[in-house]
């Protein structure tokens, strides 16, 4: 599993001109399953979001995570992220998990992270959406 982390002050994800999913500040989470993902990567890869800390202390420091600030999480799902691209212009995603193996995962990693009592707005699996996000910082972080 790969996600991309970005602190955001608000961000909504929008499919077929209607609002999915939004929050406030926190993170907009874009998560791809590779092939061979299980279960446990979800769990793992949940933890490690929510205790991530790249949210500031009161001396700027990267010290607080979501847990700490009480931020929410929008998770979006980006089999793209699994690109590989090392042959040629046009990316490989033979490395992501095929949809009915990838969706099970992702709807894993959603509860894992509300389960540890994080605010979790979600896109909709495998749909065409529209990502509006304020970057804030910009911080972004990849995890796997």
């Amino acid at each position: 599993m790969r996600a991309v982390c970005q602190r955001v002050s608000e961000a909504r994800v929008r499919v077929d001109g209607k609002v999915v999913g939004e929050i406030g500040a926190g993170l907009c989470v874009f998560v791809g399953v590779a092939r061979g993902d299980e279960a446990a990567s979800a769990a793992r890869l949940a933890a490690k979001v929510a205790r991530l800390r790249i949210f500031p202390d009161d001396e700027g420091r990267f010290h607080r995570s979501l847990l700490d600030t009480g931020g929410a999480a929008i998770v979006v799902s980006q089999f793209t992220l699994l690109a590989g691209t090392e042959k040629g212009n046009r990316p490989s995603f033979s490395a992501a998990a095929p949809p009915d193996e990838a969706e099970p995962i992702y709807e894993r990693f959603c509860d894992e992270l509300a389960a540890l009592d994080v605010p979790v707005a979600r896109g909709v699996f495998a749909a065409r959406m529209q990502v509006e996000l304020v970057n804030d910082g910009p911080v972004t972080i990849v995890l796997e």
